[in-house]
């Protein structure tokens, strides 16, 4: 088979199927972590109504589990969906932002990009929720609240990729995606749109970490040296 020419893209003239194998081992985090909430979509589609609300409880990463099973809640809940029907709209979200991120800047740091913003989102997110319950501006019963889902993660991704687009392209998808974050976030925000801006924001510092960061460190390192 002849390779791409230069200048067309990488996938140009290829075997679709080899073209998805290959992709697909280039972003092994996107696609085991897309496996693994296709199983646990398939796990509360196929439960019984009680099972379905104990699950999405239990894997919720909401204040009462976060006081009593901390770590675990923080993980699991970002491998389930609480809408099964949604799991399609999921994978093509997943493709655009997560694989793409994942196959610029390498397994890791996406891994760190996307999990420290999960992590960090869930936390910020639910501090409020606390002060209005302390402060009797919320009831008791939203301690219990369900969050779970991987939206955070993906904010991140969708920050940390206006990197990799260029000029014009990044300034068009920059303020696309200000807009679909920024209008839940002044329109009567709940908890889980305060935690997209803060990975959003996440997303966007991680600016150092993506290849083209690091070449013009390496550029001004080598300019700099006598």
């Amino acid at each position: 088979m002849e390779p791409p020419r230069r200048g067309q893209p990488w996938w140009s003239g290829r075997n679709p199927l080899i073209w998805a194998r290959d992709w697909v081992r280039s972003t092994p985090g996107t696609h085991i972590w897309l496996l693994v909430i296709g199983v646990t979509s398939l796990v509360i589609a196929s439960a019984s109504e009680g099972l379905e609300q104990f699950l999405v409880h239990r894997t919720s990463s909401n204040i009462h589990e976060l006081n009593e099973h901390p770590l675990p809640s923080l993980l699991i809940s970002g491998f389930w969906i609480e809408r099964p029907a949604s799991f399609l709209l999921y994978v093509v979200m997943f493709e655009l932002l997560h694989a793409n991120v994942e196959r610029w800047v390498g397994t890791w740091r996406w891994l760190l990009t996307v999990g420290g913003a999960h992590i960090a989102a869930t936390l910020a997110s639910q501090e409020p929720v606390l002060l209005a319950i302390e402060g009797h501006r919320l009831p008791r019963s939203m301690t219990h609240v369900v969050d779970i889902g991987v939206s955070y993660g993906l904010a991140a991704a969708a920050g940390l990729l206006t990197y990799r687009l260029l000029p014009p392209w990044r300034y068009g998808y920059l303020v696309a995606v200000l807009v679909f974050f920024g209008i839940p976030l002044t329109t009567g925000a709940t908890f889980t749109d305060f935690g997209h801006a803060i990975a959003l924001t996440m997303g966007f510092a991680a600016w150092p970490l993506t290849p083209a960061a690091t070449a013009e460190t390496a550029d001004e390192e080598a300019e700099s040296e006598p």
